[in-house]
């Protein structure tokens, strides 16, 4: 169940980060086919505040995944109401204080970015100014955009989401034609395009949380310190993996002008434009990671982490390769899509250095993948210090030690040396931390040992029907009573299991689709409890609510929720990532 979620989430993820990605490459396109070198010249120089909303978006998206994934597993619906509630209350806050500061503070604004003095003669800094005031109007949109990602993955609105992004693609590529070729509105008619494709995002996916069936409410109470806080704490990591991007990308050009001049630096804005589409399939993997990851960590659930880290390296590995083999043999074509034969010398360049940049992307979608995955159980440190090593400390020590003697060359080869040399480091620590040698997923999903019962003290079960409910409900039984249970115990927990199972076959399974229906059943003795956990990938089905809403109906109907509610000390239900999660405390 869990490899079916994971590939239904990553493929959503990856839209979603390939889709703003595709926006900026088919802006920096028709920019610079139609608006001239000055206009393309703005767009660069506005591209920093467009990285710093994004960067703030990044950060919120990733503290949401681990504050609200950790409610979620632990089914506190008021800590994930709390965790949405403040989610959205910084965002306006933010968004608002960030467009007032950019429209009040426009002109140093501009001189700051590098656009010179405003004047008659300086079409640059006008061109700048205009491309600013028209994407500012669309942050607000923006940042809801990005943060509503890991809710509605969240809660299952995975098509949805899908069509949020690709209406954004399409309406901003028909709002860029209309400005250039009927409106001709310049830079501020490009970034005002943006801001629309944006806004209709937003709309589109923002409608569902205004519909009763909701999962998530918001309350202006629930917008505490302290859950502000988390989402911060959470989310610095990746905020830190940005900030030393930058620096990274600051260096790289000082080293480029130095040894190759503005071929090698125009070569490398061409790398680096297809590699943030090709990054997308391992921030997709690493995303999906984090919020499995925080989820099942915070539900104590052993046995979905270690699938998590097999699954998403698995991904890893195999999406990437495939990326990578078509950048190799696709280089030269990618790089004439940005420069012409006139420029023969600087495509050259680029498709070489293309072609080693695309070596280091399995090795990256790893070292992301596990970032991600360490962040969401909590080491918190580890990912802080693999993102430093990965996004500067290697690339740009190998960079500063070769360049002088390779070239630009140098500069291409840092990619594959960082990326290999953060693996590498990852895979050091794991093996230090086991204290023995293995690539096992058990061995790098780093679980501490107190996380969760002992594996003797778990009994996992899977029902595909009826028949595998009454088998599993007997196996059950047979496990309470190797762990000394008493017999009325004993047959109390299998009954519930067996009840709460043919319920879900008899009424969550679709008649054309049974094979694609699962139940997974977790029974845990620790610390004197007992617990049982159903999950299942059937429609929405809350049993607690629902006996709360037929609690004075006859007593002879609902007979087998109805019993199992009267069994249990306490039920808890939360519907997350589209999947049914009931936890019942004997």
């Amino acid at each position: 169940m869990i490899k079916k979620v994971f590939k239904q989430m990553l493929v959503t993820q990856i839209l979603s980060a390939m889709t703003v990605m595709i926006c900026m490459l088919v802006d920096s396109i028709i920019i610079g086919r139609f608006l001239g070198v000055d206009a393309m010249a703005a767009y660069g120089l506005a591209n920093p505040v467009l990285l710093i909303f994004a960067a703030i978006g990044s950060m919120l998206s990733a503290g949401i995944q681990v504050v609200c994934g950790k409610s979620m597993g632990a089914g506190d619906r008021e800590g994930t109401n709390r965790c949405f509630s403040a989610s959205v209350m910084l965002v306006a806050i933010i968004s608002i204080v960030g467009l007032l500061l950019v429209l009040l503070l426009t002109n140093p604004l501009c001189v700051l970015l590098g656009a010179g003095k405003p004047g008659a003669g300086n079409e640059v800094f006008n061109l700048t100014k205009d491309y600013l005031r028209g994407f500012i109007i669309g942050a607000p949109a923006f940042l809801c955009s990005m943060i509503m990602v890991p809710f509605m993955q969240m809660s299952g609105n995975r098509t949805r989401l899908v069509v949020a992004v690709a209406a954004m693609t399409v309406f901003d590529i028909a709002f860029d034609l209309i400005n250039v070729l009927v409106i001709k509105g310049g830079t501020l008619g490009m970034g005002l395009a943006s801001s629309l494709s944006y806004y209709i995002a937003f709309v589109i996916g923002g409608a569902y949380f205004l519909k009763k069936d909701c999962m998530f409410r918001f309350d202006i109470k629930g917008f505490k310190k302290k859950v502000c806080g988390a989402i911060f704490k959470n989310g610095i990591p990746t905020m830190l993996n940005q900030v030393t991007l930058v620096m990274l990308v600051f260096l790289f050009n000082k080293i480029l002008i130095s040894v190759g001049g503005n071929l090698a630096v125009a070569s490398y804005s061409v790398i680096s434009t297809v590699g943030n589409i090709c990054y997308c399939f391992g921030s997709g993997i690493g995303s999906v990671a984090l919020m499995l990851a925080s989820l099942f960590h915070s539900d104590e659930d052993r046995n979905s982490l270690k699938t998590v880290v097999k699954t998403m390296s698995g991904y890893a590995v195999l999406l990437t390769a495939i990326v990578t083999v078509i950048v190799l043999v696709a280089a030269p074509f990618l790089v004439s899509l940005f420069l012409t034969d006139e420029n023969i010398e600087a495509k050259d360049i680029a498709v070489f250095g293309l072609r080693l940049f695309a070596l280091s992307l399995i090795p990256c979608s790893l070292n992301t993948s596990f970032k991600n995955y360490y962040q969401g159980i909590n080491r918190v440190r580890l990912t802080e210090v693999i993102s430093v090593l990965q996004s500067f400390v290697f690339s740009a020590a190998f960079a500063a030690a070769a360049s002088p003697f390779l070239g630009a060359t140098g500069v291409w080869l840092a990619w594959v040396f960082g990326e290999s040399a953060t693996l590498l480091f990852i895979a050091i620590y794991v093996w230090i931390k086991n204290k023995r040698i293995s690539v096992s997923a058990e061995s790098f999903a780093l679980i501490p040992e107190n996380l969760g019962a002992a594996k003797e003290d778990c009994l996992d079960l899977t029902v595909h029907s009826v028949e595998e409910a009454v088998a599993a409900a007997e196996t059950a039984e047979e496990f309470c009573k190797n762990h000394s249970e008493t017999e009325r115990n004993s047959k109390f927990i299998s009954l519930c299991i067996e009840e709460m199972a043919n319920n879900i076959v008899d009424h969550g399974f679709s008649k054309d689709k049974r094979n694609d229906h699962v139940i997974e059943i977790r029974l845990i003795f620790k610390d004197d409890k007992r617990l049982i956990r159903i999950r299942d990938n059937c429609v929405n089905f809350d049993p607690v609510a629902y006996m709360d809403l037929h609690k004075t109906d006859d007593p002879t109907v609902h007979i087998g929720i109805r019993l199992v509610m009267k069994m249990v000390k306490e039920a808890n239900y939360v519907c997350s990532l589209g999947l049914n999660n009931l936890t019942l405390v004997m």
